[in-house]
């Protein structure tokens, strides 16, 4: 059904096989015409970096990611390889391997020290500054119902953590120098903390469970006596239970996460069946993938890629100057809260087809009207927005629980007041040249640029947006289903993060905000004028970004109509805040406004107006 009307064109030589083999792997389909573009099969940007991972793995040659963008068929990225194919580079990392030596039953101690990953060393940098935080925990729960076998589900646990050093690593300093410390085996059994919640009554029980939820979430970690993973389960009744699981996630990620429960759900079927694991085991760990990091991503390797990001993030503005309900605190604790927001089906749809019109995905059409509300709010032309990127673009990883995503830094300038349409290029442009550039951590931009730094902001930007590309899991065992809750830790990194998820019904996720410096009210409007923007966008690609709606039409005729009604007076064809719009537009360095020995410009003027609708909308 995908695939419409157009016939079936089979692969005509090796490589069209290998690359035919790659779609259709991670698109989930049984065959791929090479005639099918990769995105209208329901391809995108975290699909294409497996696909492209498979492709390297096969061929043995370093491919960019953008050659799938501009040639995204199976016969169209064949010719492109066939012509452009550059042989095999030293700069090409070399595939993974076991490099980690503990395996060796005749070592002696009970641990093994390896480096940190540049990632994991930015956290232990973090936690040193600010102990006890639970900024960075990555909280899960699960409601299972059905009979449950507690004892195979913490043989399951037993079996994740044996399979995975990263669940038994801690973090300590030797000589000044943090150190990945491994435990060589695994607890013999972890014991989950079961907690009674069945005698109380109903309503108690899920004001309790939802309570406990909370404060584990909340509870934060001492890295260097671990364990980094915590368990609790809680007894709603005979037949259901709440399990949470916590990590910090100098140990995992988002992606880490949905490798434990596949696997927790996997190991726990089988030994509740009597049968052994049928996983198979790991060839590599963790300590091996940031061990290869650090000895690939240095002097040629390194210094190419962080020169495309100079230029990149040359005069990046120090900061957003987003309207704030409360001043900025100077320390900031990042207390946080989530709003949940939904996009509908036809709006979600019409932005699909207008991304696919312009060979853009859908993240790109996402990230093209948050920019676009960002320059609206702050009065700015030049936005930064941080996006996390999986960081496995190797096949090896993508089966491990760690720390591997990044966080790039999307930069788009919006300056002549460009069409909706013409914004959607450029962010398509800044976004596949960052793809490019993947490899070089955030946290290395920040060492070796180093940012002008304002207290209370993070470095290049303090607005994040992510796309959930991974299905929602639908888990269940004979006898036992299970079923994700909502739980989240009570903070926030940046001002806003904006976490969205395609669905059957439209897009579905949350806005994570600072509530030191937002009320709830701001963030909902965030969520209303973003969804107006859009709608806009979608309707009228070629109008200018400050022509885009952020209110409805029937919202603006009540406010400007039906609150202002009156049989008296004259009435105005355009309204004064439209004719300085307009004259900012035409003249932005005339001066618009004296008062004493200051001034303002038509641009300041409409800026800090901008800023003040915003604070009072």
């Amino acid at each position: 059904s995908l695939r419409g009307v157009a016939p079936f064109v089979a692969p005509r030589d090796t490589l069209e096989t290998q690359l035919a083999e790659a779609f259709a792997s991670v698109l989930k389909l049984p065959r791929v015409s090479v005639t099918d573009s990769f995105f209208s099969l329901g391809g995108h940007s975290l699909l294409a970096t497996q696909a492209m991972a498979r492709i390297r793995h096969h061929l043995r040659r370093e491919l960019p990611l953008r050659m799938l963008f501009e040639a995204p068929s199976v016969a169209a990225l064949a010719r492109r390889i066939e012509a452009e194919m550059p042989p095999l580079e030293s700069r090409a990392p070399t595939p993974m391997r076991a490099r980690t030596r503990f395996r060796n039953e005749n070592e002696q101690g009970d641990t093994e020290e390896e480096m940190l990953s540049f990632a994991q060393q930015r956290l232990w940098f973090l936690d040193q500054y600010r102990p006890g935080s639970p900024l960075y925990n990555i909280p899960a729960a699960l409601r299972l119902k059905g009979a449950l076998d507690v004892p195979a589900l913490e043989q399951a646990f037993t079996e994740l953590v044996r399979r995975h050093q990263s669940l038994r690593t801690v973090f300590q300093s030797r000589e000044g120098r943090p150190m990945q410390v491994i435990s060589r085996s695994a607890p013999p059994r972890i014991l989950l903390s079961v907690q009674d919640l069945a005698p109380l009554s109903e309503s108690e029980r899920e004001t309790e469970a939802h309570r406990r939820a909370w404060a584990e979430a909340r509870r934060p970690f001492d890295l260097t006596r671990g364990p980094l993973l915590r368990t609790a389960l809680l007894r709603l009744g005979a037949r259901e239970h709440l399990l949470l699981v916590t990590l910090h996630h100098i140990i995992a990620d988002a992606w880490s996460i949905a490798v434990l429960i596949r696997e927790v759900v996997t190991l726990y079927e089988a030994f509740s069946e009597g049968r052994r694991s049928p996983l198979a085991e790991l060839a590599i760990q963790y300590a091996d993938y940031a061990v290869q990091q650090r000895e690939w991503l240095q002097g040629d390797v390194l210094e190419r890629q962080l020169n495309w990001w100079r230029k990149q993030l040359d005069g990046v503005p120090a900061m957003l100057e987003l309207p704030t309900d409360r001043p900025r605190p100077v320390e900031a604790r990042n207390p946080g809260a989530v709003l949940k927001m939904d996009l509908s089906r036809e709006l979600t749809r019409s932005l699909v087809s207008l991304c696919q019109r312009e060979g853009a995905t859908l993240f790109m059409g996402l990230l093209a009207g948050l920019q676009a509300l960002l320059a609206r709010y702050s009065g700015q032309d030049d936005i930064c927005v941080g996006a996390p990127i999986a960081g496995r673009q190797q096949m090896e990883t993508e089966g491990l629980i760690g720390f591997f995503v990044n966080t790039l830094v999307l930069r788009t300038r919006l300056d002549g007041d460009p069409t909706f349409r013409e914004l959607l290029g450029r962010v398509r442009e800044t976004t596949l040249g960052a793809y490019s550039h993947q490899d070089v951590p955030f946290e290395k931009l920040v060492e070796v640029l180093q940012p002008e730094r304002q207290p209370g902001h993070t470095p290049f930007f303090q607005v994040a947006m992510v796309l959930l590309n991974t299905p929602p899991m639908e888990l269940s065992t004979p006898g036992l289903s299970f079923e994700a809750m909502d739980v989240d830790s009570g903070t926030s990194k940046f001002d806003f993060t904006l976490m969205l998820r395609e669905t059957p019904t439209g897009l579905t996720g949350t806005l994570e905000y600072r509530t030191d410096l937002y009320e709830p009210a701001s963030a909902e409007r965030f969520v209303v004028h973003l969804e107006r923007l859009l709608e806009g966008a979608v309707a009228n690609p070629l109008h200018r970004v400050s022509e885009l709606p952020l209110v409805s039409d029937a919202d603006r005729r009540l406010v400007l109509e039906d609150w202002n009604a009156t049989s008296t007076g004259p009435r105005w064809e355009v309204c004064a805040h439209e004719l300085v719009e307009a004259q900012a537009r035409r003249t932005p360095e005339a001066e618009a406004v004296v008062w004493g020995g200051e001034s303002l410009t038509y641009a300041e003027l409409e800026r800090r107006a901008n800023q003040l609708a915003w604070h009072l909308g």
